[in-house]
């Protein structure tokens, strides 16, 4: 789950609250608080909410669950006579632009908040920019009306970080972007954007021109957005514009014409709850009225009408999708801390489920070896999952339509804890983490079972540490002795790996993560690792 650093400070000048209410109220917008140090708090948020990405996304919300602004925001858009033409050549490589041009003060934390923001855009509903891919640029150095189109190899600009020109054959051979997003515009020819004077302002979604590199001296913005849906898009424009609305900036439409495009209008959707869903779900006894204003402090325009709700949804709420989705927002409004739960009324006590318990114990073991407990969604990328752990992906399991960043259920928890190291390379060593949950198979249908997984990350981290945490957590948890033929594992260094066998069956495998691997993960600390079915086991 992506984290950001927030100032309390700010917070509480966009907030307009005190640093105390904001505190208390972070929580509440479904925000976990990470951590504290002086006037930074670090919060997770979920990858279907962008906007929290940045401060100005998190103050719109706390200014709503602390009844300083109800309603969904208004994003006031003056016309600016910009315009993009996009040419047929684009149709069937990446055939959708939409842009939007901001005007203000452009400081040095609201340019390091937007990148930020823009690369979560990217790696969470972007699809690793293959849905969607976000440019933001100085409009100052470009000349409109722009073009986008399609360019052959040989065309030349100087890349985002490069001081020369190239042709757009090594920007893509060269560049780490061009190594990790190219394969998304393979083919004879290109999409880039280009100025009236020929510039280059993009090569869209691999990398922008460094000619319209964003700085602190900025006084104008554009962003554009491409991908092969425009209502993708423009949900993502709207990301970006609402941020850039809280910081302040004044927004100014771009004209988009051409090859099916057209100027985005970021508009809200309809949808109706029916009172008795909010009520039934929420255990409460609130009026149409109440529930509507519940709403609004979720910053979504709502009406009562009748017996239902008609709410507005703007359009940067990627997450809501339906009728339940309101009710969430209706909890959220109405406080979570309000909500008082009531015990069903039953003849005899509850006692604890046997497997949860064995699980509990588990998760006790582990963190009493050292290991921090890590919490991954069960949908994960396919290239994390197969492609970096140099495996194939014939049983995969792919959702139709997924609407997070993953699109595949996993068959496995290592992948998702060499992603979380991936991401704490900053972060003190040794780093030991481990995860229980459902992993997912094709067996007889689509089977689902739960497992233990464990990593160790540090200069010494090797195989006779994890078998060690293994054998413990195995034996103090569970009653179980387990014994480690070796045995080569996909994934790990040869003649380092070992299958884990428990009453004569074997139920995983422990080893040191290959150094090819771990470079996939771009981890520098060598890897040892374990991973155990628990099915057997706790039954």
């Amino acid at each position: 789950m992506p984290v950001v650093g927030l100032s309390y400070r700010e917070l509480s000048r966009l907030a307009g609250r005190p640093r105390r209410e904001v505190a208390g109220a972070l929580p509440y917008l479904g925000l976990d608080v990470e951590s504290e140090s002086g006037d930074e708090v670090r919060v997770e948020y979920s990858p279907n909410r962008p906007d929290y990405a940045t401060a100005y996304g998190v103050a719109l919300g706390l200014r709503g669950l602390l009844g300083v602004s109800l309603g969904s925001p208004r994003l006031r858009v003056r016309r600016s006579g910009l315009a993009i033409a996009a040419r047929p050549a684009v149709a069937g490589i990446r055939p959708r632009i939409t842009a939007m041009a901001a005007s203000g003060r452009v400081t040095a934390g609201m340019v390091r908040q937007l990148v930020a923001m823009q690369e979560d855009i990217h790696g969470g509903i972007g699809r690793g920019r293959a849905r969607a891919s976000v440019g933001i640029h100085d409009a100052g150095r470009i000349r409109f009306p722009l073009e986008y189109t399609a360019v052959p190899p040989t065309h030349r600009f100087a890349p985002l970080g490069e001081a020369r020109e190239m042709p757009g054959s090594e920007v893509l051979g060269g560049t780490e972007a061009g190594r990790r997003y190219g394969r998304l515009i393979a083919g004879p020819l290109a999409p880039a954007l280009l100025d009236a004077a020929g510039g280059t302002v993009s090569l869209p979604p691999v990398i922008n021109a460094a000619a319209t590199a964003v700085t602190p001296r900025t006084r104008r913005l554009l962003v554009e957005v491409t991908g092969p849906s425009k209502a993708a898009a423009e949900q993502v424009l709207a990301t970006v514009c609402t941020a850039l609305h809280g910081a302040g900036m004044s927004l100014e439409s771009v004209a988009v014409s051409g090859a099916g495009n057209s100027t985005p209008a970021l508009a809200p959707r309809r949808v109706r709850v029916p009172l008795s869903l909010v009520n039934g779900t929420l255990g409460l006894g609130l009026s149409a009225a109440q529930a509507a204003s519940c709403v609004r402090r979720s910053r979504i325009d709502a009406v009562a009408r009748g017996g239902s709700i008609l709410c507005d949804v703007p359009p940067h709420r990627h997450d809501v999708f339906g009728p339940m989705d309101i009710v969430e927002e209706a909890a959220l409004g109405y406080g979570i801390a309000n909500l008082e739960p009531e015990l069903p009324p039953s003849p005899a006590p509850g006692t604890p489920d046997p497997g949860s318990a064995a699980l509990a114990g588990i998760s006790a073991a582990m963190t009493g070896l050292g290991y921090s407990e890590a919490l991954n969604p069960c949908l994960a990328r396919p290239g994390t999952l197969y492609g970096r752990m140099g495996r194939g992906a014939s049983g995969a399991i792919s959702v139709a339509d997924p609407r997070s960043e993953g699109s595949a259920l996993r068959d496995s928890l290592l992948p998702g804890l060499l992603e979380c190291l991936s991401r704490n390379v900053h972060e003190p060593y040794p780093q030991r983490l481990f995860e229980t949950g459902p992993v997912f198979s094709r067996r007889g249908g689509i089977r689902e079972s739960e497992s233990l997984c464990a990593v160790a990350s540090h200069a010494g981290a090797s195989y006779t540490e994890i078998k060690s945490a293994l054998q413990a957590a195995l034996s103090s948890a569970l009653g179980a002795r387990c014994s480690t033929p070796a045995r080569a594992h996909p994934g790990m260094e040869e003649g380092r790996s070992a299958d884990v066998v428990v009453g004569g069956r074997a139920v995983g495998s422990v080893g040191e993560v290959s150094r090819a691997v771990a470079a996939g993960f771009r981890l520098r600390e060598p890897v040892a690792a374990f991973e155990v079915g628990l099915g057997g086991l706790l039954a």
